[in-house]
Order: C-alpha cells, then sequence, then structure tokens
C-alpha cells in the first residue's frame, strides 16, 4: 500500500512539471508582447515550425531501444563498458535530434549565424593582442562590439573555436562535431561521480535518463554543451579524489575548474557542487588536506595564465553586466523570467526528473529528522542502493537545483536558460534514479525532447 501511495505523489509532482510549463506558454503569449520577452515561442527561445527531418527516424529509433533496453542494460554491463555505452547511447540521440534539422540548419550552421562565436574567429590572428583588447568590445557602443555570445562569455569560449580552426577543424561542420562529442561526455562525467559518492547501484540506475535526457535538444546545437561537459568532468575528477584516488586527479579537477569560469561567468556557481562534493567526502578530505595544494594550484593556472597575457576578468564581467542591461535583460520582465525559467528548466531536465527531484527532497528531509524513508516504499525494493548512498545522490542533486536557483534569483539569466543552464541540468538527471518502472519514465523523457525538437525550432 505504501507504494502504491507514492505513486500518485510522483505523478503529482510530474503535472506540476506540466503545468508550470503551460502557465509559461500562455502567460508568455497571451500576457506579454515580443517586445516585451523577446523570444519568439515563450518561454523557449525559438519559433513555432512543426517539421520532420532525416534524423527523426533515427531519433525515434534510439528513444525507444534506450527506454526499452537501457534499464536492463545498464544493470547488468561490466561498469567499464556502461561508460563508453552511455556515451554512444548520448551520442546517438543528440547526433540524431539535431539531425531532425538538417546537417546545415541543425548542426553546422548553429555556432556561424550572427551571435555567434565563429563569426569572429578572424579578429583573431593575434590571440595576445586580441586578449588584451577584449574588453574594449564588450559594451555595445564600443567601437566593433562583439557579437552577443562573444561578448556574453570569457574569451576562453571563443578562443575554444579559434583553437579548432588553427588546427584545421574550421568551420560550422567541425565546431559543431566537437560541441556534441565533448558535450555527450558530460553524462560520462556525471555517472563517475556519482558512483563514487553515492555508489554504483545508483549510477547504474541514473545512466539511461542522462543518455537519454530532454537536454539533448540543445547540447547538440549551443556551445554551452560543451561548457557543461567540463564543468561536470571537473566535479567528477574532485569526486574521485576525495575518494581516495591519486591526487593528481585533484590537479586535473582544479585545472578543469578554472578553464570553466574561463568559459561562462555563471558557472563559478558549480563551487556550490563542488563544496558539496568536499562535504560527502570530508572523510576522505580529513585524512589527506594535502589535497588542497594541488586543486588550489591547479585552479590558478588558466587565470594566471590569461591575466599574465592582459585579460582582466573581473572588469569583462562588470561590463559584461552593464552590456546585459544595455539589451534584452533591459526590457525583460523579471516578474515573468524568475518562474518562466524553471518552466524551461522542466524542457531541459524532464516531467521524470521533477518526480526524482520529489524524492530527493523527501529523502533528504527524512534524513535529517532521522526517521524512515518519506519517499514511498519503492526505495525498499530489492534494485535500489542501501539509504546511505540514497542520502548522498539526494545531496547531490539538491546542491545541483540549489546552484540553479540562486542563478534563476541573481537575475542574469532572464530567458534562454535552455542553453545556459544545461551545465546545472546535467546534476538534476540522477535523481531518476530514484524512480520506479524507469522505462516509463524514460518514455516521457523521450516523447517530451521529440515534440519541443519537431514542433519548435529552436535557434538563436
Amino acid at each position: 500500500m505504501t507504494r502504491l501511495r507514492s505513486v500518485p505523489r510522483d505523478l503529482y509532482a510530474a503535472a506540476a512539471a506540466v503545468l508550470l510549463v503551460a502557465a509559461a506558454i500562455l502567460v508568455g503569449r497571451h500576457v506579454y508582447t515580443y517586445d516585451d520577452l523577446i523570444v519568439g515561442w515563450p518561454p523557449l527561445l525559438g519559433r513555432w515550425d512543426p517539421h520532420l527531418g532525416p534524423g527523426t527516424p533515427a531519433a525515434v529509433l534510439v528513444a525507444t531501444a534506450t527506454a526499452a533496453y537501457g534499464p536492463a542494460v545498464a544493470a547488468r554491463l561490466p561498469w567499464r563498458a556502461l561508460l563508453p555505452a552511455a556515451w554512444g547511447a548520448a551520442m546517438a540521440w543528440t547526433w540524431s535530434l539535431a539531425l531532425i534539422d538538417g546537417w546545415e540548419r541543425g548542426v553546422a550552421g548553429r555556432l556561424t549565424t550572427g551571435q555567434e562565436y565563429l563569426t569572429v574567429i578572424d579578429r583573431w590572428r593575434d590571440i595576445p593582442a586580441t586578449l588584451r583588447d577584449f574588453n574594449g568590445h564588450i559594451l555595445l557602443h564600443s567601437p566593433d562590439n562583439w557579437p552577443a555570445h562573444v561578448a556574453g562569455h570569457p574569451p576562453g569560449a571563443t578562443l575554444t573555436y579559434v583553437l579548432l580552426d588553427r588546427i584545421g577543424l574550421g568551420g560550422g561542420g567541425w565546431a559543431g562535431v566537437w560541441t556534441i562529442t565533448v558535450g555527450a561526455t558530460g553524462c560520462v562525467a556525471v555517472l563517475v561521480a556519482v558512483r563514487a559518492l553515492c555508489g554504483e547501484r545508483l549510477a547504474r540506475r541514473a545512466a539511461p535518463f542522462l543518455a537519454l535526457a530532454p537536454a539533448a535538444v540543445w547540447m547538440g546545437t549551443a556551445a554551452d554543451g560543451y561548457f557543461a561537459a567540463v564543468a561536470a568532468w571537473a566535479v567528477a575528477l574532485l569526486a574521485l579524489t576525495v575518494t581516495g584516488r591519486s591526487l593528481w586527479w585533484t590537479a586535473g579537477a582544479g585545472l578543469l575548474f578554472g578553464w570553466t569560469c574561463y568559459l561562462s561567468y555563471g558557472l563559478t556557481l558549480f563551487a556550490v557542487i563542488g563544496a558539496a562534493v568536499l562535504l560527502l567526502g570530508r572523510r576522505g578530505v580529513g585524512e589527506r588536506p594535502v589535497m588542497f595544494v594541488p586543486l588550489l594550484a591547479g585552479m590558478a593556472v588558466v587565470p594566471v595564465a590569461f591575466t599574465v597575457i592582459g585579460f582582466d576578468w573581473w572588469e569583462a564581467y562588470h561590463l559584461l553586466v552593464e552590456r546585459y542591461y544595455e539589451g534584452a535583460a533591459g526590457v525583460r520582465p523579471y516578474a515573468y523570467w524568475v518562474w518562466a525559467n524553471l518552466a524551461c528548466t522542466v524542457l531541459i531536465t524532464g516531467v521524470a526528473t521533477a518526480a526524482g527531484l520529489r524524492r530527493a527532497v523527501a529523502r533528504l528531509a527524512a534524513r535529517r529528522r532521522g526517521g524512515p524513508p518519506a519517499t514511498g516504499g519503492s526505495l525498499r525494493a530489492p534494485d535500489t542502493a542501501d539509504a546511505t548512498g540514497q542520502a548522498r545522490l539526494a545531496f547531490l542533486v539538491c546542491a545541483g537545483l540549489l546552484t540553479l536557483l540562486i542563478a534563476d534569483l541573481s537575475g542574469m539569466s532572464k530567458a534562454e536558460t535552455e542553453r545556459i543552464w544545461l551545465p546545472f541540468a546535467l546534476w538534476l538527471l540522477p535523481a531518476c534514479a530514484f524512480l520506479p518502472r524507469p522505462r516509463a519514465w524514460l518514455a516521457a523523457q523521450a516523447v517530451l525532447a521529440l515534440l519541443v525538437n519537431h514542433l519548435v525550432a529552436t535557434g538563436w
């Protein structure tokens, strides 16, 4: 009876998530105008455009196979085989969704539009000189001001695509291949971290949900998918270190976190998730406090290198804030976006994640009270991990949720969060490991992604 009562609670959480999206659509279309929100199909930055494409059959096939067989395969594969399998499945899902719009519109043309990184490649002939002069082109009224995405990020983002061009991988096609290939590894990084901190059984249960994430609609078309993977690997390497692996992993974690901060200003908030990892691994930290030496040394490498060359991160951030409010952010109403952003989060994480987060919050609350699990009898089923692992996973995903809420309340993310919050979304998806009947929830995730990708043109 307890298990039967828990299922409706999951459905209530999923239904509430659907209602939030519906409210954001209705209010965005009927209360506000385009001039208020500056998005074509609120709450998404896109336009209504029902269509099929060459990737449609593959996307349906990947979704069906993953939903039907993913949980069983994830439970049985050797761990070392599961990680490349998850990466392959995430790649197949992301590629097939991107190709629904065709090669040019769905992949090659995404990073070549007027506001994107590849439009300024020719201005980076002298990389050190460009970095020294970078801040002089951030504001809208500055000479030769940078396009929105270039100005809106530290130069590490643009520099990535400049370096790809320098080694012969220039153009939108190679940029798209890089973004999808690297972005899909974020799935593996999260699995590595969850296994290290919470146990292998929960990581296995989360694997199909990470591979079949609705976020793939945007992971294949936005550089933020690449940012998400870098940030996820920083957390994964830190998780490996606090659970007893080599201190070299800590140096790698610091190096990647430093690089993350030079890919996107907002990803400094990953310090919250990093702090959660240190808390979960506090026994390992207490046994080897020396790990902070390589961690801090690694974190210093990228900031020191950019600063020595002549790029001032803090000045750039303050100039960005000024430009942000000179443009769309000065018009878009906070009163709408502070909750409509969360509707965008539902669209990138799915209704299963909403149900999983309900269980995670309840599990964490029960742990704090010292009582039995408050998420229903399904947590006692034989295919779940022990209570300690569940509590640790609940803490980790709630840290991800807290990070996202801080970003939301800051007002520095008004719209486009289906793209901007991809790095945070990856850390909410493991909450789906708490759910019973994973095949049904995976099917719901896939249907959501397929509907969005086939009904809305999600470019910017």
